[in-house]
């Protein structure tokens, strides 16, 4: 039998997300500075760690956290309505460069304080170790939306730091492929490919610097609350980053075909650039959360058949 509360819980937490996916379809943009489509990824963190669970939620409990959903669609709703001019205007009192991510950061930061205060309610204190991928994901996003906001192309030196080691590695790949001309100053790429020539400037969220930020924080949690040995989940965390890396790699190589291959119009190569990085990211990291809960269920299955204890979760 299905916990009926604890599916209404679910609804409710996702309420404002469908709501806003109804109302405001095209809101929805893959790109991670360019719409919520974020928010639905958080939601499917949140239903995978609460579906199955045995705790019961009190009808109170339920209750009370209805008023901050419709806080929150109020919110949404305000946005269309003179909500999204007050927060664009006041970006210059704050010396911002990239509005779009100072207004979308609003959104990842609204998403992300309701999320994680209706599963406190829910939970009380335990809801970090029963659901925590999905609100650090959201607060993860509202972060690197702000790093962008406030310190856009290579104003961050730390984030920036690893991009010229990066687009070297992309320079040799495409010499090696042999898809055209490609050499690398710094962070700039020079490349000539079918269409002519094309130069590329890399910042550290083009790079994918950003989602190995996310990783480590969704990672993070999700490894926080698996019942093994410390040493396992150094292990995964370490094989999750080469993975991420390794990615960023793939993202990066694909922008640099794509200007070598199929187009050099900015507008285009623009357009491919916006959503290429999150269609490769957020695959990788659901897979490698799965591969690792199979891995470790088999395990655990494993040891209770010889008759061992499971590790402690340290």
């Amino acid at each position: 039998m299905q916990n009926k509360n604890l599916m209404i819980g679910i609804a409710i937490i996702a309420s404002p997300i469908v709501f806003a996916l109804i109302a405001f379809p095209d809101s929805f943009s893959l790109s991670w500075n360019q719409g919520r489509g974020g928010f639905i990824f958080a939601l499917v963190f949140v239903v995978a760690e609460l579906i199955g669970l045995k705790i019961i939620i009190s009808k109170k409990r339920l209750i009370s956290v209805i008023p901050l959903s419709v806080a929150v669609i109020t919110y949404l709703v305000g946005l269309e309505y003179g909500l999204r001019d007050y927060i664009l205007s006041s970006a210059e009192s704050f010396n911002v460069q990239l509005i779009y991510s100072w207004t979308w950061m609003w959104d990842f930061i609204v998403m992300g304080i309701f999320v994680m205060v209706a599963l406190s309610i829910f939970f009380g204190k335990r809801w970090i170790r029963i659901a925590p991928a999905g609100p650090i994901f959201l607060v993860g996003s509202a972060i690197i939306l702000s790093l962008d906001t406030f310190f856009p192309y290579d104003s961050l030196g730390p984030l920036q730091y690893v991009v010229p080691y990066l687009v070297q590695t992309n320079v040799w790949l495409v010499n090696v492929f042999d898809l055209g001309t490609a050499t690398a100053r710094d962070n700039i790429m020079f490349l000539k490919g079918d269409f002519g020539p094309m130069v590329l400037q890399v910042f550290w969220p083009s790079a994918g610097v950003h989602s190995i930020i996310i990783y480590s924080l969704v990672m993070g949690a999700f490894l926080l609350k698996m019942n093994i040995h410390r040493n396992r989940k150094l292990i995964y965390f370490g094989l999750g980053i080469v993975g991420t890396i390794g990615v960023n790699m793939i993202r990066i190589f694909s922008l640099s075909w794509y200007a070598l291959k199929v187009t050099t119009d900015a507008k285009q190569w623009e357009e491919f650039h916006s959503v290429a990085g999150e269609i490769m990211f957020l695959p990788w990291l659901f897979v490698f959360l799965l591969i690792v809960i199979i891995l470790e269920t088999k395990r655990l299955k494993k040891s209770e058949s010889e008759g061992k204890l499971p590790p402690k979760n340290n």
